[in-house]
């Protein structure tokens, strides 16, 4: 590791860091409680369309973050994480004066470029800028920040909507201008090789193939399965993903590093870390149109009755580092999918038109946020020592973006199966009750693959030799000691 790498303060490279991450997190999700609002504020507007100010920010999310830890490669975290907080800052701003959803999701889309840039170049830096001994008190500190973050938008979103939908945008404005003033004081460039020029069409195929996948699984509801607009967006799907596959495979420094993929405890975390999100993405959305349509709660009761959640992320993820230390990132995995599927199952078993938040929402929370304590900093924090100093940023690409393709999934998905134009009314129940059964279905295909992570890990395929140690040891590069 150069000296300039760690010119600066650890402390304050993580707090800049993680502020950045926690933004970038945040927005994945806090715009979830604002649907109503929003959905008054333009007339006319229902779910497919308001699904795209969620999946517009996702699927440019998802495919720039490849990207993005290339472009960092060739030239420099540091600039990039900085351009990154810059045009996410700005963006936000623009997304509080969208005069109409389109233009909303539109601006989410730039938002969402600047978060991708942030995303995987912040988690370098912060590797960088720590000594190996070091790395997994700062990791750990990291990942549980973008985990709480990500649990916390639906309860920050309920009292921001209180004052307009505009603050959940707006809030974004002060925290990234601090983080941007500040960064440029205490940040420095790791010391990584620089490659080449990054494949731009490759990640475009990535563009392509999950926007249109999304779109028809939205549209099929309305359309049909066998419609042109679904068929149509079935067949971009699979040549936008096929190319980015060809593309990565013959390009000197392709958008989607294969050879990451090689790597079977990264690639089964990947998987992993998909099918989780698909899970929780749908849950803030369906329980939002649960809360504020079935039992009337306005967006403030809402946010305020999906917080409990949060609270266990953020004492579970404080240990979650431990635990994958002890026994292995597969098996804590396993025990945070179990739980988060036994969420949305006790819903089903006993929430109803009347209200019982008690004894019916809360003990679902409880375990969803047990859920999302254990897997989300768990499986981010692989990739510091699975993988070399030269793929940190396209491993952790590839950790994040297997979570917002995930994310576009979950709420495609979710829409497909209540429906464009659930409100969640009292009448509509039956419709939320399909989509807890998607969730606790989702979570159930991410316990199986948390197994098969126990069984990848216990047989040492790792780059590392030795048994997991993902939360003691920092990444081993060429010549450290």
């Amino acid at each position: 590791m150069s000296a300039s790498a760690r010119s600066s303060s650890p402390t304050m490279v993580l707090v800049v860091t993680s502020a950045a991450a926690f933004l970038s997190s945040l927005d994945l999700f806090i715009v979830n409680i604002a649907f109503p609002a929003i959905r008054t504020y333009f007339p006319g507007s229902d779910l497919d369309q308001l699904s795209w100010v969620l999946n517009g920010y996702t699927v440019v999310f998802a495919a720039f973050l490849a990207l993005a830890g290339r472009l960092a490669d060739r030239f420099g975290h540091r600039r990039l994480f900085l351009l990154g907080l810059g045009v996410f800052t700005v963006a936000s701003a623009l997304c509080a004066l969208a005069p109409s959803v389109w233009t909303l999701v539109a601006a989410r889309a730039v938002q969402a470029l600047g978060a991708a840039l942030v995303m995987p170049t912040s988690l370098t830096l912060l590797l960088a800028a720590y000594p190996a001994e070091r790395r997994s008190h700062a990791v750990g500190a990291w990942a549980s920040i973008g985990a709480v973050a990500a649990a916390l938008g639906p309860p920050v979103g309920g009292l921001l909507v209180e004052l307009s939908w505009h603050w959940v945008f707006l809030v974004n404005v002060p925290v990234g201008v601090i983080a941007l003033l500040v960064g440029i004081r205490v940040l420095a460039e790791p010391g990584t090789a620089r490659t080449g020029v990054p494949d731009v069409l490759g990640a475009g195929g990535l563009v392509v193939g999950v926007g249109a996948l999304a779109y028809a699984l939205v549209r099929a509801p309305d359309d049909g399965w066998v419609s042109v607009p679904v068929v149509s967006g079935a067949v971009l799907t699979v040549v936008g993903l096929a190319w980015v596959v060809r593309r990565s495979r013959r390009h000197p420094v392709p958008a989607l590093e294969l050879d990451v993929l090689r790597v079977p405890v990264v690639a089964t975390a990947a998987l992993t870390m998909a099918a989780f999100t698909t899970s929780f993405a749908g849950m803030l959305v369906v329980n939002v149109l649960f809360l504020t349509g079935t039992w009337g709660w306005p967006e403030l009761l809402a946010g305020l009755g999906m917080a409990p959640g949060p609270l266990v992320v953020v004492v579970v993820s404080r240990f979650s580092a431990r635990l994958a230390a002890r026994f292995g990132s597969g098996p804590v995995a396993l025990v945070g999918a179990v739980a988060f599927a036994s969420g949305p199952a006790w819903w089903l078993l006993r929430l109803g038109t009347e209200q019982d938040y008690w004894a019916g929402m809360l003990p679902g929370q409880l375990l969803t946020g047990l859920g999302v304590g254990l897997i989300l900093p768990t499986l981010s924090a692989l990739v510091g020592s699975a993988l070399p100093a030269h793929q940190w940023g396209s491993g952790s690409s590839l950790i994040n973006t297997a979570r917002q393709v995930g994310s576009v999934l979950g709420v495609a998905l979710l829409v497909s199966v209540i429906g464009t134009h659930t409100t969640g009314r009292p009448e509509e129940l039956d419709a939320l009750r399909a989509g807890w059964v998607l969730l606790a279905a989702s979570a159930a295909v991410a316990a199986v693959l948390a197994a098969a992570l126990t069984v990848v890990e216990r047989r040492g395929a790792t780059l590392s030799a030795g048994p997991p140690a993902y939360a003691l040891e920092g990444p081993r590069t060429k010549g450290s000691s």
